[in-house]
Parts: C-alpha cells; structure tokens; sequence
C-alpha cells in the first residue's frame, strides 16, 4: 500500500530540512539566484526503478516552480546511460535538492532490483514476500519497491495478522497453548506459526493453523513437511523463512512449499547507481 499524500509530502519535508539546515551555503556562494538550468537523472547500472515518483515530489517540494518531467516509469528495466529524470528551472533549487531527490530513487531502486533477481532466480516457481525488516519510516516506500521489482506485500504491520514465533511459544507455554490462547483473545484473525520441524509442523496442522512459517529447515525437510501436509485438506499455506540468499533459493524454490520471505529484500538491498547532472541555460 502507497504512502497516503499527505504522508509522503510530510515525509520529504522533513528530508529535506534535515539535509539543508540552515541552507545550502555552498551552492548559495557559486550559483546566482536567478540562474537557470536542466537537471538530468541517468542510471549508471542496470536495475529495477522504484521512487521515481518520490523523488519527482522532492524537488517540486523544494521549488514548486520546477518543472520535473519522468523518463522512464517505476517497474521498468534500465541499463546504464538511460535517462530517467529530467528537471529545469532555476539551477539553484536542482542543485539543493538532488541529494534528497536521488537518496530515496537510489535506495527504493535498489530494493526493487535486488527483489527482481530474486523473482528471476525461482523463475515462477515459488512466491517472493518482503518482511517488515525495514527501515523505520520507509516500510511503504520499500514494500512499494518490492512489488516494482515483482515481489509480493507480506504482513505490513504487527496488526495485519497474528504469528506466533519461538518467543510466544516460550510465553504462552508451548504450540497447544499458544493456539488456543490466540483464538480465544483474537477469534477471526489470520493466523501464522512458526514452525522449526516436522513433528511442530504435523502438531500445528492437527490444530488446522491455516499458515505455517518455516523457519531455518533445510530443503530436504521442507519437502518432507509439504509431502506430510499434501495429505490435509485443505493444505495449510507453506511459507518458507531464515537466512535464504540468491545462492541457495533455487532448492527452496523446487521443495513444493508456496512462498519464501526474504528480510534482505529491505534490510540489505544496495543502492542502485544513479546520479545527476545538470546544465545551465
């Protein structure tokens, strides 16, 4: 789900007061007020655009008198060289903004790309979902970016389904009493379940848990669980997590189970290399 406007707009103000400070003393020194120019946003890698959007609103936000127009769309493919971002008016403002402006398509691109690699690495075998392992602050931006870069939302805040991890085991008193205690306080409410093994997950599904987490399994054991709870109908929806890389997936991804949940995706994407350059009129 997209930042709400009124969100966003208050979001890049308090960017772009906490770059500025007191002012941009060094392009306030070099380039006189009244000079006007172009600014133009090239990608120097190949990647996933997200944020173009955002990064549009920054500079408009700094100088509403800037006319910003958008090369490419977010979602889509560049290679190096291609221009993605054009924006002209007085050189001062661009010049101000560009840090702010390329900080979120930066980062939101390099999310997107890194979620592409993933989606292109199972080849439709498997769903890719985010985590809420974000930064705080940026959860909708960067579940924004994995849905650019093919990805699917998962569990966006700690309201939008209840999943009992090792923790909650270890409070409520084990599988059984977690469970129960759950549909008792909180009938209706989708629920998950981290499971770590086979014996954990044919417990959970007796219980019919409609979700199960598995957590830190080998592919090897992950098969075992999806063969075991084939036999359940209907099946509880298989969701595999913990420490899954681009380097091990493709077995995680042919192991029957419905979808893998990758934190890195938010919390270990680099930036995609964008930059901007600028010409006076």
């Amino acid at each position: 789900m997209p930042l709400h406007q009124d969100d966003l707009s208050a979001f890049i103000k308090r960017a772009l007061e906490e770059d500025v400070g007191r002012g941009d003393i060094t392009t306030e020194a070099c380039v006189p007020p009244d000079r006007t120019g172009a600014g133009h946003i090239r990608a120097h890698a190949s990647g996933i655009l997200s944020g173009l959007e955002v990064a549009r609103q920054v500079f408009l936000t700094w100088d509403p008198g800037l006319i910003v127009g958008l090369e490419k769309a977010d979602g889509e493919r560049v290679q190096a060289g291609d221009e993605v971002l054009t924006v002209s008016g007085r050189l001062a403002s661009i010049m101000t903004a560009e840090r702010v402006a390329l900080n979120f398509l930066c980062h939101l691109s390099g999310v997107a790309t890194l979620t592409a690699r993933y989606v292109e690495a199972v080849e439709g075998k498997i769903r890719i979902l985010d985590t809420r392992k974000t930064l705080p602050g940026f959860r909708r931006l960067q579940k924004q970016a994995v849905v650019h870069g093919g990805g699917t939302n998962h569990r966006e805040r700690l309201d939008s389904a209840i999943l009992i991890k090792d923790n909650h085991l270890a409070a409520a008193g084990g599988i059984d009493a977690a469970v129960r205690r759950t549909r008792e306080a909180k009938p209706g409410e989708r629920l998950i379940l981290e499971v770590s093994n086979l014996e954990e997950a044919n417990q959970a599904a007796a219980l019919e848990v409609e979700h199960l987490l598995l957590d830190n399994m080998s592919p090897d054991e992950i098969r075992e669980i999806v063969a075991l709870l084939s036999r359940k109908s209907p099946r509880p929806f298989l969701e595999i997590s913990g420490g899954v890389t681009l380097e091990t997936i493709r077995p995680y991804a042919e192991t029957g189970a419905d979808a893998v949940s990758v934190g890195a995706l938010t919390h270990s994407a680099s930036v995609l290399d964008l930059g901007l350059d600028v010409d006076q009129l």
